[in-house]
Formats: structure tokens, sequence, C-alpha cells
């Protein structure tokens, strides 16, 4: 028979397609019970905001002391070098447990759209951990994540006013007579407008506006009427006494962002080829609908189109995605937090410490030859709780570097096969590969492939040993890497 030609295991590949797409892929069983399922359903699952969202907490906010703060602390004398040290150490800790904990939630499947929609927002918005502040990382993230499928303009407003943000760009020293372009220039140009969009006159002119945009060392957000320019200025050709939230208002009303928007989205979630014509589409519903990025999305993964073939296999799982997602679908856990790290170093995405204020270029630049042989190796390093001989990139980034404690390259996981195999108990031996190849890959298994895996199996091995043999042998073809 055509075993790909079966209309269930159809149903099964498109169920796949989606949840790799908008989520961090499906266990067996989860596709099994969705393909079941009208697809228009199953995306209304995805999108179920109505839950309530579980903040990520790593600190409390009385218990947070920034590096900026203790560096004053022992200047005053109140503390020795050696406790300065282990302080920030701690909070740098902080930072990466803050990473882990959103990655778990990543690989449990609970609300999986808003994290995966939250995922390209760290990246839209991209911002990086400054003075080892854990406090500040934590409620950017969970600003992401609760606005994740809410609306734009809403977004914007809550990262624009977080502190982490603000600090990363400057707008602490943003002031009236002595104003700083930073935070202005790069929410027009990354965050809503994109380059060529703005003159430089605007950028000097909303500067102006978003002086006295604030924080304190507790975290909150603070407009300093002291320090804010109350002139008049000239922002797109209007003219008014300007504060940061009329240039908000500004950029919103002008289509421009709509379209800046829905095109990162499409590249991330459709296709890095554009069609112009279907990207103006969206953006015009994006943009009449208040900027509603959930019905966006809904709209996205509901259409024909979304699943055509030249979409299917075309995007590259970032290192995030391709960890979290081998986590879900197999109920991976590590026992070390260490070697999570060690793999986002080692593939260019640790979370919180994007490499410049652009984020992760993405796509293509994800592999080249030292990190696509890295990425063929972990399911095997994973399933197989092997130690690493890998070393990490050294990227000049003494940030990330700290991160790189002993243990990195220990692998000790625990791996649910039980569940896993439970969901091919009854698949007949010689279709085993086809049908884990389905839950895997996003291609059918070409015949050298299955030659190839085929010479894997042993004769002697029991019916679990072939099932785990096949699956690190699936995830380790380069197919694996695509969705």
């Amino acid at each position: 028979m055509n075993f790909y030609a079966e209309p269930h295991f159809r149903d099964v590949s498109r169920v796949r397609y989606l949840l790799n797409r908008a989520a961090f892929g499906g266990t067996p069983s989860e596709l099994a019970n969705l393909s079941r399922q009208p697809l228009r359903k199953v995306v209304r699952q995805l999108l179920n905001t109505n839950a309530a969202v579980t903040n990520l907490q790593v600190v409390e906010p009385e218990e947070n002391v920034s590096k900026r703060r203790l560096k004053g602390m022992m200047r005053a004398g109140q503390l020795d070098r050696q406790v300065l040290k282990e302080q920030i150490r701690q909070n740098a800790e902080r930072v990466r447990d803050l990473n882990l904990q959103w990655l778990d939630r990543m690989a449990s499947g609970t609300g999986a759209l808003r994290e995966k929609m939250a995922l390209f927002w760290h990246g839209h918005f991209a911002c990086r951990t400054m003075g080892k502040n854990p406090l500040f990382m934590q409620q950017y993230a969970n600003t992401l994540r609760q606005h994740a499928l809410g609306r734009f303009g809403d977004l914007l407003m809550a990262v624009s006013q977080e502190p982490a943000m603000l600090q990363f760009l400057n707008n602490q020293q943003n002031r009236k007579n002595a104003p700083n372009e930073n935070f202005a220039r790069e929410v027009m140009e990354l965050f809503t407008l994109g380059r060529g969009n703005y003159s430089e006159q605007d950028i000097k002119e909303a500067a102006r506006a978003f002086t006295g945009w604030q924080f304190t060392p507790e975290g909150q957000f603070v407009f300093h009427e002291r320090v804010h320019d109350e002139g008049e200025k000239t922002i797109f050709s209007k003219t008014g006494a300007f504060k940061g939230e009329d240039v908000i208002a500004m950029l919103l009303e002008n289509s421009q962002t709509a379209r800046f928007i829905t095109r990162k989205i499409y590249r991330f979630f459709v296709n890095e080829t554009e069609d112009t014509k279907r990207m103006d589409e969206l953006a015009g519903l994006f943009y009449k609908s208040g900027y509603n990025i959930g019905e966006l999305m809904e709209h996205i993964l509901t259409a024909d189109w979304f699943y055509d073939p030249k979409n299917v296999g075309a995007h590259i799982k970032s290192p995030v995605e391709l960890l979290a997602g081998m986590r879900h679908t197999l109920g991976v856990t590590f026992d070390q937090p260490q070697p999570q790290i060690f793999v986002q170093r080692t593939l260019g995405q640790v979370l919180f410490y994007p490499p410049n204020v652009a984020g992760w270029p993405g796509g293509k630049n994800w592999i080249d030859s030292s990190s696509l042989l890295f990425r063929m190796q972990l399911p095997g390093y994973v399933l197989k709780a092997a130690d690493v001989l890998v070393r990490p990139k050294e990227d000049g980034d003494v940030n990330t570097e700290s991160l790189a404690r002993k243990g990195g390259q220990n692998f000790r996981t625990t791996v649910n096969w039980t569940d896993f195999e439970a969901s091919f108990a009854k698949t007949p031996e010689a279709d085993l590969p086809d049908a884990l190849a389905v839950t895997l890959l996003p291609f059918p298994l070409r015949p050298d492939q299955r030659t190839l895996i085929e010479t894997q199996v042993k004769t002697a091995q029991t019916r679990s040993e072939r099932v785990r043999t096949i699956t690190t042998a699936l995830m380790s073809l380069p197919e694996y890497q695509l969705t």
C-alpha cells in the first residue's frame, strides 16, 4: 500500500505541520487525536486566550538588587568585593533560571501558541539583560507572554515602558536639552515602521517626546515631568506638545506599521520567500482589526495557502524551537540545567541574550557546517544521555560565556518512551519507519533514507529498542531541522 496516501496519515501530516509552526511540535497521541478534528477547531484551541497566563517567576521584587546598586553598596562600604561578586553571580544565575523556566513552559505544550508568539516577539522586541537584572527581564518576558495574542498597540506600549527596554535603549539618559535618540530610533526602525519610512527629523523630535520616560530601581515605569521636554515638536508633519504616548499613537495610525509587522510574522510563521500580494491582504486585515494579533494568526493558520506544499519544510527550526520541540515530542527532561544552556550557546540562540537590538537574523543564518553537524548529533546526545565533545562557539560575549558553567556537556536526561511507544503499539513492523517519520519529519522518507535507517536496526533488538533506534535515526536526519 502507499502508506502516505492513507487519509489518516495525510491528516496527521497536516496537524504535525500546524503544531510545528504554531507551537513546538506534537506528541504522537496529540497528533492522532487532533487529526480527527476539523482543522479550524484545532486552531481555535491553540488560540484559546481565556486561560490565565501563569507568570514566570525567579525573583521577588523585594529580593532584587541590580548590579549598579550592588557596586554602589560596595563603594559605600556596605559589602566587600567577594560578596559583590557572589551577588552578581546569583543575579546571572537567576536570569539563567528564567531562561530555563520559559523553556519548560514552551516544552510543556500548555498555551503553546502563546509561548511561540512570545518567542517571536522576543526576537522582534529584542532586549538583553543589562547589568544582569533578573527582575527587569522577568517583567519583560511576562509582558511579551501576556500580550502575545492581544492587540499590537497594547503590546507596543507595554514593552516600550518596560524598564528592561528603557534601560537597554538608553532612555533613562534621554532628558530635555540633552535628548538621546536611541530609543526613538529603534521604536520606529525595528518595532513599527521599518527603515526608510521616517525622517531623521522625525527621530530627533520623537526623542524629545520620549524624554521623561524612566524607571525606578524597583522595576516601575515612571514619567518624570521635570526632565520632559514640554516644547512643541513636529513629527510626521504634525505639530504639538507631544509626549511619548502621542508618538506611539501616531505610529499605530500609520498603516505602514501593519505592513511591517505582518511581513515579519509571515516570514516567521509561513515562508521567508515573500508573497507581496498575500502580505498586503493580511496587513489590511490586521490594520482594520485594530492590530488584533490573535485574529491575524487565526486567518493565517486556517488559510488553505498556509498548507501549500511550497511552505512545508521551508522553515528552519531555531535552536530554541529545536530544543523545546524535542523535549515536548518525547517528554524529555534534563536532570541538570546546564546542558540546555550549552545547546543554546552552541547553536547561537540564548534566551534573553539576543546578539543586538535587531534580534536573531534567523532563517538560513541558523545553519553553518559546524552547527548543522551538532544539530544532527543532538538527538543522539539527548536520547542516549551522552557526554558531548563539541565546544560552544566563541561569540566574544562575556555575558553568555558566564553562563557556561561546568556540567554543560554532560547530558543526563529522562525520556518518556512509554507514552511515545504506546502510540505505535499496533503499527505493523514493516510500517514502523514510515509511521514514525509522519510524526517527526515534514517529508515522506526517501528510499535511500529508509535503507539507511533499516541498516541501524538490529534483528536481535526488542520492539521497544527498534522504536527508539528508528526515532533517534529519523531525528538525526537533516529534514528534522525543518518544519
